[in-house]
């Protein structure tokens, strides 16, 4: 008999991610790993502000769905749930790269709005953090649009996507690298306004510790544990704790050094290496904004969620 396999793609507007798994058995609860990779296709470079996808990215994108297609069909998977969010969600050739892909690979993919995203990264948060009883702030930092979710281990008290991902910050505030104290300044200035409702909510619900999923934050846990002498390899642990120290020990290096130094810092993801600033900034923002004073980091996002979610149903 043979076993189903799944096929899970994320369409972030800097990274896709594949995961493949294969379902278990009665007697195994938990679905084996099969495969896990990512791919830096940068989305949103060039284009994100101008609400397009440029044609460089889009060639990039079909090329690795190509490539994640040769996957699938080796691993003999049995079904493929393929996801796109914001880059796609809001360029006008957001559409037309769907049909294309599709007609290129036969995967079909979904074009998701904000609010579901939000909540299939909850989904999948925890299934790496023990959220328990108490509410916590859920922060997903994508290239796009950043998802903000106040949840415990049952419930999302709430939930909104804000159009402020880090290629969009990065397009709008970063104009002299390192960043001026004016840069840093107007950004924070714009976050306070984009993110009243998100303070409102906060101020409700008062939610007891953040938990930061995707890029950046790995890129955090990797930058400390570099520091600390232990490189990680690509199999991280589910969740990761960065201290407050740990953070403006990684924020202020970052703040204050250009393209190449940031390049060179063990750790690093190149991809990341300016995006990762203005992310820090928003990080920073949250941190101090409303009185946070630890991080915990889940290796797991979206593609995790949805896979809990296809397992439920």
């Amino acid at each position: 008999m043979r076993h189903r396999r799944l096929a899970l793609i994320d369409m972030g507007t800097n990274t896709f991610h594949l995961l493949i798994v294969e379902l278990p058995e009665a007697r195994h609860p938990e679905p084996v790993v099969l495969l896990r990779t990512k791919v830096g296709v940068r989305l949103g470079e060039d284009g994100i502000s101008k609400g397009e996808i440029a044609p460089e990215a889009y060639a990039r994108a079909l090329h690795t769905l190509a490539a994640f297609q040769e996957e699938i069909e080796l691993h003999q998977v049995t079904e493929v749930r393929a996801t796109a969010t914001s880059a796609v969600r809001n360029a006008s050739n957001g559409p037309a790269l769907v049909h294309d892909i599709f007609e290129q690979t036969g995967i079909r993919v979904e074009i998701i709005p904000g609010a579901r995203e939000a909540e299939l990264i909850c989904q999948g948060v925890r299934q790496a953090v023990p959220l328990g009883p108490d509410a916590h702030l859920i922060m997903d930092i994508g290239g796009g649009s950043v998802e903000f979710i106040v949840a415990n281990q049952d419930t999302i008290f709430w939930k909104q996507s804000f159009e402020i991902g880090a290629q969009r910050l990065l397009d709008r505030f970063f104009r002299h690298d390192p960043l001026s104290t004016d840069d840093v300044h107007e950004l924070q200035q714009y976050l306070s306004a984009k993110l009243a409702a998100l303070t409102a909510a906060v101020q409700h619900y008062r939610p007891a510790a953040l938990v930061g999923a995707s890029g950046t934050f790995d890129t955090l846990g990797d930058l400390q544990a570099a520091r600390a002498g232990q490189p990680r390899g690509n199999n991280l642990p589910p969740e990761t704790p960065i201290s407050l120290d740990s953070f403006y020990q990684s924020y202020h290096q970052l703040l204050h050094s250009t393209h190449e130094q940031r390049l060179a810092m063990p750790g690093m993801t190149p991809m990341r290496a300016d995006m990762i600033v203005v992310a820090c900034v928003l990080i920073d923002f949250v941190l101090k904004t409303y009185d946070f004073l630890h991080i915990r980091a889940s290796a797991y996002a979206l593609k995790e969620g949805l896979l809990q979610e296809m397992l439920t149903q």
